[in-house]
């Protein structure tokens, strides 16, 4: 199983930037397709962005095009989540997920390996 850590998480001001951090351990990393979910309080989770394994293509929630950019460095086994123009209902934890099946079809249901999380906060 991977084990997937997140870091720049913090607090910003509305209309700031912040961009996330996901290390992946292991060797499989660059086969698996990567995403970024996100769950507020009192809310459900809920998908922001998605990549695959490759690095071709992407998939964002349709509240999130043009604000947020995935992206993944596979030499570093690490996912990134660039967040620009941020609102305060971007305030969430952030997590990282992996879909373990080497060279899978990018499905966001299909993602099964979290990490912790990290908090974003985003003040008016």
């Amino acid at each position: 199983q991977v084990q997937l850590v997140e870091s720049g998480g913090g607090l910003v001001q509305a209309g700031g930037s912040l961009r996330l951090s996901c290390a992946a351990s292991g060797r499989t990393f660059s086969t698996y397709n990567m995403g970024w979910f996100r769950q507020a309080p009192g809310k459900e989770r809920e998908f922001v962005a998605a990549i695959s394994w490759s690095g071709k293509s992407t998939d964002y929630s349709d509240s999130l095009k043009g604000r947020f950019t995935i992206s993944r460095d596979n030499a570093k086994n690490t996912v990134y989540l660039q967040m620009n123009s941020l609102k305060p209902e971007d305030t969430a934890v952030y997590y990282c997920a992996a879909h373990t099946t080497p060279f899978a079809t990018m499905r966001i249901k299909n993602f099964n390996s979290w990490g912790q999380g990290t908090q974003v906060t985003v003040s008016s």
